[in-house]
């Protein structure tokens, strides 16, 4: 397990998020997901330290109200969230990682657009 930096892409947003060199993220189908292009890094809370950007934070939630999705209110970019899968973790998008700590990325695909059906396959992943 190492540190792996990241944030928004204005800067304004900071994070940091311990996992392993080789990183394993789930590509989701849904409308969100599929439209934000988010490769889904899912990570228990304590793994994940939002450094610098709390005031810079906005907070989208729809449907059942549970994932919590931040982003920047001055760039846009979605580079974590509070996932309903998983609501004691966060979700970072992979992409938002900066690249020189990760040996390797494999993706997996997820099927959200038929959530109910599929989302006890994410479940788990933060205990």
């Amino acid at each position: 397990m190492i540190a792996h930096a990241g944030g928004c892409h204005c800067g304004a947003v900071r994070f940091e998020v311990i996992a392993p060199a080789d990183l394993v993220a789930y590509e989701c189908n849904c409308s969100i997901c599929n439209m934000g292009g988010f490769q889904h890094l899912i990570v228990k809370s304590e793994n994940f330290s939002l450094l610098q950007g709390e005031e810079e934070l906005a907070c989208y939630q729809f449907n059942s109200g549970v994932a919590k999705h931040f982003f920047c209110s001055h760039c846009g970019v979605k580079s974590f969230y509070v996932p309903r899968s998983n609501p004691n973790g966060y979700s970072v998008n992979a992409r938002c990682l900066q690249p020189d700590a990760i040996e390797s990325l494999t993706l997996h695909p997820f099927d959200g657009e038929n959530w109910e059906a599929n989302a006890g396959k994410l479940h788990g992943l933060t205990e």
